[in-house]
């Protein structure tokens, strides 16, 4: 597959010999070669000598990997999902294309912009791969802004109402008992953390995954963010989010989930993370993220229960719910979200991009 490859390169005008081929090869067994980009950067770094190869090197690569399983053989071994994500992280800059490359690199940009809005407003459950793959894009440049509280402690200011003593008297004393300025102090304001809740069951399989994928972008936005994942039991994804790429990131996180697509015990695992988690301090005045579509399968008066103590816990609770959709008089029809409903702060939805977009304008909002 590699040595064909190679062989395309040389159609399209890139001079390789014998040791160049070897040289990608032997830079392919140190990469992971099922992963498309390392395969793409390998070559980039073995096989092109001059700037002027790089656009030929890119349109080949993509023809050749990229492509429909039919027309080359190098893309039969990927599924349409893995060509789909290596394509959208796989773009060229434009300080790398010359002359009508870049003119006709700005139409596809522009197109490829066209379609991402459009998919900006359509379901995850109804986007195809690459649409998929597009907004996973997207979703690694959102910025979560917290809202902030004020804390007991205070840092020196300009300009504020509590008088700062100490530095008054030391300013005293330096200048010999002369009154000097009255120094003030503020109390400081510290971001409330955020702690995201991801029901990871079957009724939930067509939008968890963005979801963990949305929850990797808001630990990477901030450091005071902690992420849950719960079907029939509750597991703790911090540590494994933790990771900068969010591919890996995403393995980690689905290895150390053993419920994945099962079944949905909603009041048990709140009930589990009260006692184990938000009873020890975890969301004090912090905001409780919870994305699910309510079916529960458990007793719903454990879940009124646990929805009661959580409420008293923690500063604001936010429920996201991919069956509420884009419509503003939606009534909940599961006996979870039922139960549950009077003890949420904010219900919107979670089933597509703009809905996420719209969360992280409320969360800013917050008082």
């Amino acid at each position: 597959m590699l040595v064909g490859f190679t062989t395309e390169l040389r159609r399209a005008g890139l001079t390789l010999g014998s040791g160049d081929v070897l040289t990608y090869c032997a830079a392919a067994t140190v990469v992971d070669v099922t992963d498309l980009v390392d395969l793409y950067w390998a070559g980039r770094c073995t096989l092109v000598t001059r700037r002027e190869q790089v656009p030929a090197y890119h349109r080949t690569f993509v023809s050749y990997f990229l492509g429909e399983p039919g027309d080359s053989r190098g893309a039969s071994p990927f599924s349409p999902v893995v060509r789909a994500q290596a394509l959208a992280m796989l773009t060229l800059p434009e300080t790398e294309l010359l002359g009508e490359e870049q003119q006709e690199h700005a139409a596809e940009m522009g197109y490829a912009a066209s379609r991402a809005s459009t998919a900006k407003a359509k379901s995850f459950a109804a986007c195809t791969p690459e649409e998929l793959a597009a907004l996973r894009r997207i979703l690694r440049t959102m910025q979560l802004a917290p809202p902030r509280r004020r804390t007991r402690r205070t840092t020196p200011t300009r300009h504020g109402r509590l008088p700062d003593l100490r530095r008054t008297v030391r300013e005293s004393m330096r200048l010999h008992g002369e009154p000097g300025s009255l120094h003030r102090r503020r109390r400081r304001l510290r971001t409330r953390r955020l702690v995201l809740l991801l029901d990871v069951s079957g009724s939930m399989a067509d939008y968890s995954r963005n979801l963990v994928q949305f929850a990797h972008t808001s630990s990477r936005a901030s450091n005071r963010t902690e992420v849950f994942c719960f079907g029939t039991r509750l597991t703790r994804i911090t540590r494994e989010l933790e990771h900068r790429r969010p591919d890996l990131a995403l393995d980690r996180a689905a290895a150390a989930v053993t419920d994945w697509e099962g079944g949905t015990r909603i009041g048990a695992c709140l009930d589990d993370f009260v006692r184990r988690w938000a009873r020890r301090g975890l969301t004090r005045g912090g905001i409780v993220v919870i994305c699910s579509d309510g079916l529960d399968r458990g007793d719903p008066a454990l879940l009124e229960s646990a929805m009661q103590r959580l409420a008293r816990l923690c500063h604001r609770i936010v429920w996201l719910n991919p069956h509420r959709g884009d419509r503003a008089d939606f009534t909940p029809d599961t006996l979870g979200m039922t139960v549950a409903e009077p003890y949420v702060d904010e219900l919107l939805s979670g089933h597509d991009l703009a809905s996420l977009s719209e969360f992280a304008r409320v969360l800013a909002r917050m008082p």
